[in-house]
C-alpha cells in the first residue's frame, strides 16, 4: 500500500550555536541580537504604548505619562545634552592630565639620570640613596594623581546616571498614582460625580494592563544604563528599580485580577 508523504516543516531551521575561541572575552558575539537590551526595540515599544493608550483613553492624562517615559528613553540612548557633554569634556582633560604627568615624571627621571651619568665617579653608593628615594616618591604622588584624574569622568557619569535614575523613579511613583484610586468598588458607583470612574470592567482591566506594561517600560529604560556599565553603585541602582516597579506591577495584577473574578 502506498503510503502518503510526511508533510514538511515550513519552521526554519534552529541556528547554529555561536562558537567562540577559547581567548575570547566577555563581550556577546558579533552576530548575537539577544545577550544586549536595544535601546531602539525599548523606544518603539513605549511609542507603541503611548498609541495605544492614546486611542482607547484620549481623555486620560495616562498617555502623556508615557509620552514622558519615551522622552526619558530618547535622553537615556541620546550622546547629547549638557551632562554628556561635561562627561565627554572631563574625559578628555583627564587623558590630557595623565600624558603631561607621565611626560613630566619621565623627562625629570631622565634630567636626573643625564645628569648622573655625566659625573658618575663624583657619586658614592650612599649617595645613590636620597635620589632613589625621591624617584619612588614621585612615582607614588604620580600615581595617586593619575588614579584621581582617571576617576573624575567615571564620578561625573555615575553622578548623571543616578540623577536620571531618580527621575525615573519618580515617573514610576507617578505611574503608580494614575492607577492607585483606580479600585474595583469604585465601577458601581457610576460617574466621576457620584465617586465613580467612568469606565467600565473591560476599559478598567485595559487602564490598569497599560500601567503595569508602563512600569515595565520603566524598568527596562533602567535597565540600558547597566549595559554599559560595571559600576557598583549604578548597578545597584538599577536592580533597585527594577525591584520597584516588579512590586508595583504585581500590586497592579491584584486589582486586574479581582476585576476578573467578579466579573466571572
Amino acid at each position: 500500500m502506498a503510503t502518503s508523504p510526511e508533510p514538511q516543516s515550513t519552521e526554519p531551521p534552529a541556528p547554529e550555536p555561536t562558537t567562540r575561541p577559547d581567548d575570547h572575552d566577555d563581550a556577546p558575539p558579533l552576530g548575537s541580537r539577544y545577550q544586549r537590551l536595544d535601546a531602539a526595540a525599548v523606544r518603539l515599544s513605549t511609542a507603541t504604548l503611548q498609541d495605544r493608550i492614546r486611542s482607547r483613553f484620549p481623555d486620560r492624562g495616562l498617555w502623556e505619562v508615557c509620552g514622558e517615559l519615551l522622552a526619558m528613553v530618547d535622553e537615556v540612548s541620546t550622546d547629547s545634552g549638557i551632562s554628556r557633554r561635561r562627561v565627554r569634556l572631563a574625559r578628555v582633560l583627564s587623558r590630557l592630565g595623565v600624558l603631561a604627568l607621565v611626560a613630566f615624571m619621565v623627562g625629570a627621571i631622565g634630567l636626573a639620570a643625564a645628569d648622573i651619568m655625566s659625573t658618575p665617579d663624583a657619586l658614592t653608593p650612599v649617595d645613590w640613596l636620597p635620589l632613589i628615594e625621591t624617584i619612588i616618591n614621585d612615582l607614588v604622588f604620580v600615581g595617586i594623581a593619575v588614579f584621581f584624574l582617571v576617576a573624575v569622568p567615571e564620578r561625573l557619569e555615575r553622578a548623571r546616571v543616578l540623577r536620571l535614575l531618580h527621575r525615573l523613579r519618580s515617573l514610576a511613583h507617578v505611574i503608580d498614582m494614575h492607577q492607585l484610586t483606580k479600585v474595583p468598588e469604585r465601577l458601581e458607583r457610576g460617574s466621576r460625580a457620584d465617586g465613580g470612574l467612568d469606565l467600565t470592567r473591560g476599559e478598567l482591566t485595559h487602564y490598569l494592563d497599560y500601567c503595569t506594561e508602563m512600569l515595565s517600560l520603566v524598568g527596562k529604560t533602567a535597565a540600558l544604563f547597566a549595559e554599559d556599565t560595571t559600576d557598583g553603585d549604578v548597578l545597584d541602582a538599577v536592580e533597585g528599580m527594577e525591584t520597584l516597579t516588579s512590586d508595583m506591577a504585581r500590586k497592579v495584577w491584584q486589582k486586574i485580577a479581582i476585576i476578573q473574578t467578579q466579573g466571572a
